[in-house]
């Protein structure tokens, strides 16, 4: 399932996220501040962000401002939590980036839905943006003809490692859990089948060079292919 970043202050609230989203399946990190949440987002990006709008170090907003100007973030959806209630916070929450809001109090299965519906959002987006050709540093990705190049040269893959590399890069620097790789690319989320996965990681790097670097490793998550 997606990685959800949850930037809560508030224990009791933060705890409530946290377990209700780990409860629906979500990998998920907590913060109970920006600084906490800056350090993390350095090692790895997460699918959704579930961001507070008063926190003790930032304002949420301005964090909003700051992931929209970042190349590897200002796709990221947001949800921000507020304990503001007038049209005219909302609204400026919106115009600056966020994809979506949510107000204190709620429930858990608001909660849920609005996670659900934002992510569901983001990967059709994704789908729709999606070129026939697709490119990561050397590697060039010919949808059309169903090929992979690699510096002007063909590089021979299976379909595994096809459609591997296709999600990877389709969600260039963004952390692909493994559940999540193994549903789109095998149709199974069994951890016994991981295994696999890594063997598949490792060929397709050993087949596309030096080029293979750009795959990384996000330990007790997943993969992420960086975008340069």
């Amino acid at each position: 399932m997606a990685v959800i970043y949850v930037v809560e202050d508030d224990c009791n609230i933060r705890e409530i996220e946290t377990f209700s989203l780990k409860n629906s399946g979500y990998t998920v990190e907590s913060f109970a501040c920006a600084k906490e949440f800056y350090r993390q987002l350095d090692l790895a990006l997460p699918n959704l962000i579930l961001l507070d709008v008063m926190l003790p170090d930032e304002d949420g907003l301005s964090i909003v401002k700051r992931l929209r100007t970042r190349f590897d973030t200002k796709k990221i959806p947001i949800i921000l939590v507020t304990a503001k209630t007038s049209e005219l916070d909302k609204v400026k929450g919106l115009d600056i980036g966020a994809d979506d809001y949510i107000t204190k109090p709620f429930g858990v299965m608001e909660l849920i839905s609005r996670v659900k519906a934002m992510l569901r959002r983001s990967m059709d987006g994704m789908e729709e943006e999606s070129a026939v050709k697709m490119q990561i540093g050397d590697i060039v990705m010919d949808r059309g003809r169903h090929a992979v190049y690699v510096k002007g040269e063909v590089c021979e893959l299976t379909y595994k490692e096809y459609e591997l590399l296709k999600l990877l890069i389709k969600n260039a620097g963004m952390v692909m859990p493994r559940e999540v790789i193994m549903d789109r690319v095998w149709g199974t989320d069994f951890e016994g089948e991981s295994r696999t996965l890594d063997m598949h990681i490792k060929t397709l790097r050993q087949k596309l060079r030096e080029s293979g670097g750009c795959i990384k490793t996000v330990r007790n998550v997943g993969y992420i292919i960086e975008k340069g």
